[in-house]
This record gives C-alpha cells, structure tokens and sequence, in this order.
C-alpha cells in the first residue's frame, strides 16, 4: 500500500510539473513570423523585441517584402527602409552583388607593414652603431683586400680583418671615417692606399622597416625616431603622416604602408545552444564575407541549430533605437545556390544560428525535472531500503509479516 501512495504521489507531481511548464513555454516562446509568406522573409517578433519600443521602429526590408519563396529580388527591391530620420535608402549587399566598403581606418591593435622607399639622413650624419659602411681600399696585398660592406659593431669600431686590425668610426661622419682608416692603414705600411667609405644602410632603416602594431593608444613605434598616432587615419593619411614625422630627422623620406593584419575589424557568429548556452565566434573582416562563408568558418551548422531561423543583425546607431534584421533562407541558399539572403557582412556583424525550437524545449525539460526526478528517486530509494530492513528484521525474529497470516 505504501508502495502505491508513492507511484500515485509521483504521477502527481509530474502532472503537475509538465502543466506549470506548459504554461510557462506559451508565455515565453519567441515568434518568428514570416512577412509575405516567403521562408526567407522573417522578422523578429515578440520577447526578442523590448516593450517599450514602438512598431514603427522595426521596420522590414522592401526587399523582404518582395521576395519570392525563393529569395530572388526582383529589381529595384534589394533596399533597407529606416524608419524616422534616419540614413536614406541603400541597397543591400548581397552575394553577386556586392559593394566595396569605404577607406580602410586604422584602428587598435592592427599590424601596419612599413616599407623604406627613400631613407637619407640629413648631413652631415655621424656614424653610428649597427650601420653598415661601403669601404674599398687600393694597394692592398691581393690576398688580403679590403672590399665590401663592414658593420660597425655595438662598440663603434670596425674590424678590417686580422692584419688591418679594427677601426673606431662612431660618432665621426663619413669623410672622416674614411681619414681614420687611412691612418690605420699608414700605420701598417699601406703609404699610398686610397680609401672610399660609403655609407649603405644607416640603422634607422632597421627601425622604422618591418612590421608594426597600433599600440592601445593608437600609436606606431618607430624606435630612435619616436612614435606617431595613426588612429582614425586611411592608408594613405597615415602614410603622409609618419613622412611628415621623420622629415625631422631624415632628407625627404618615402615609405610604403599597407596593413598586415586586419585586427581591429571584425563579424561575430553566435550559435544558440539550445538552453546551454551560446557560442560566440568573432572573424576578422577582409572586406569580401558573405553569410556562407561566416558559417563555414565554424564547421557548418551545429547539430541543435535550426535551418528556418537564421538571420543576421546589423548595428544600427544607438540614439536611432531599432534593429536592422536581415532574414537568412538557408535552405535555399546552399541547396538551390539562391543569393538573395547571402548578404555581404560588414564589420560588427553579428550572424545568429538559432537552435531548434525542439531540442531547447527539451533540454529545457531535461534542465527541470532533473533535480525534481533525482529527489524522488532518493526518497524512493530510501523507503524501499527502510522496507527492506524492516522486513528482514521481522523475518529474523519469527514475526509473519501482516497480511500472510
């Protein structure tokens, strides 16, 4: 009997549960209703959307609103509408369609590669460590000439070899270094040697060639020559801007920039786990991205997502308080190559997978009636071990259980 109040207890219970979290799942589950009966042509509706926003602020696409079932835009569609005063009608780039972004702006932490076209020192330049000299001496034996470039050593000195022995050249200019070595030379007997020393790479050119990151304070450094901000600035601008910089120190300087890595640009792809979470992937951007091609970068959909519920979330500015939505077909565009909802991304992009609305009630479910099955089954496990004990000890001391008598 004890045994059937518990069975009836727990049937009870999970009646109970199943009917509270029915209720709950009506009152909290998102609609994702289509606009025009297309299964590409979606908006986000309901809890997604904050009370206190008006209608009027979310607003569909006129391309969405003439999409075909199958994605196609018919022509002169492919706009976003905005609602209020906001930015005026621009079309949507989209795959075979697409459009290039604007100058590229140098953010934190890019990697800016800085290449020298024309590095001179202003004159009169003194020798320095780490340069290398062009030096070439005549009248000496053939079997020990002095021809080529030598470095000067982090000491100021540069070694001519074991029989000329080494020079001190540092802090002195060219002419001047090349009068040093004469004297060397005269000392070792050389009387009528001519000397030549040119100056081939001076160190700064190691400094300011390379790469370079954009520090958190948007700047470059150049080393000896200091740093220069680059934030905000194009290609361009920030090319003009560290020439002006090492005019200071150097003869009408030209270098080369182009952005190594493209760092401070990025996309997201968020996947819903199905209520376990989500998983958040972030891309840098290149310029050439398209809805396939962010989901390929993690492998494919994940197992819980859901083909019909996946869009894309466009940053809109945060005084014009809406969302710009872009509804994806996915059937469509990887099984019959439609391009109509492969939208081109931009930076801050945000590609969101939904999980099955299935799986998430499930796992939901799981999340639930776990803690509320693991007590019943203690207590059942308890009861049935009290019972167990019981009964062996009656059985131990002769007493017939009631009911077998």
């Amino acid at each position: 009997m004890q045994k059937l109040r518990m069975c009836r207890l727990y049937l009870a219970l999970n009646l109970g549960v199943c009917v509270g979290v029915g209720s709950i799942g009506c009152q909290a589950q998102v609609a994702f209703v289509p606009n025009g009966g297309g299964s590409g042509s979606s908006m986000l509706t309901g809890s997604t959307r904050p009370e206190s926003l008006p209608d009027d602020f979310i607003r569909r696409t006129s391309a969405q609103e003439a999409a075909d079932p199958h994605g196609q835009m018919p022509p002169g569609a492919d706009t976003v509408a905005y609602s209020g005063d906001g930015p005026p009608v621009l079309p949507i780039p989209r795959e075979l369609a697409p459009t290039v972004g604007p100058p590229y702006v140098i953010e934190p932490p890019d990697v800016l590669v800085i290449d020298a076209v024309r590095l001179i020192p202003k004159p009169p330049y003194k020798v320095e460590p780490l340069d290398v000299l062009l030096i070439q001496v005549t009248d000496t034996p053939a079997n020990q000439p002095i021809s080529g470039p030598f470095a000067v050593a982090p000491e100021g000195i540069v070694n001519l070899g074991y029989t000329y022995g080494a020079v001190r050249v540092v802090g002195i200019t060219v002419e001047q270094a090349a009068l040093a070595i004469r004297a060397q030379l005269k000392k070792l007997g050389l009387q009528n040697a001519q000397v030549s020393v040119s100056l081939v790479q001076f160190r700064g050119v190691q400094q300011i060639r390379g790469e370079h990151l954009v520090a958190s304070d948007g700047t470059i450094n150049l080393g000896t020559y200091g740093t220069v901000n680059v934030t905000g600035l194009t290609i361009g601008q920030a090319k003009v801007t560290i020439e002006q910089h090492l005019a200071q120190y150097l003869l009408d300087p030209e270098v080369s920039l182009s952005v190594g890595a493209y760092n401070s640009k990025v996309y997201y792809v968020i996947a819903d786990g199905g209520g376990f979470g989500q998983q958040i992937y972030r891309f840098p951007y290149t310029g050439k991205e398209y809805v396939l091609d962010a989901i390929s970068n993690i492998g494919g959909l994940p197992a819980v997502s859901s083909k019909r519920k996946i869009w894309v979330a466009r940053p809109a500015p945060a005084e014009k308080c809406c969302y710009q939505i872009l509804p994806v077909d996915w059937e469509v565009v990887t099984e019959a190559g439609a391009t109509g909802t492969n939208y081109q991304l931009f930076p801050g992009d945000r590609v969101y997978i939904m999980a099955d609305p299935f799986i998430t009630l499930d796992n939901t479910l799981a999340k639930i009636f776990s803690p509320i099955e693991r007590i019943l089954g203690i207590t059942l496990l308890g009861t049935t071990t009290v019972q167990s004990f019981n009964s062996n000890g009656a059985n131990g001391l002769g007493i017939v259980p009631i009911g077998i008598r």
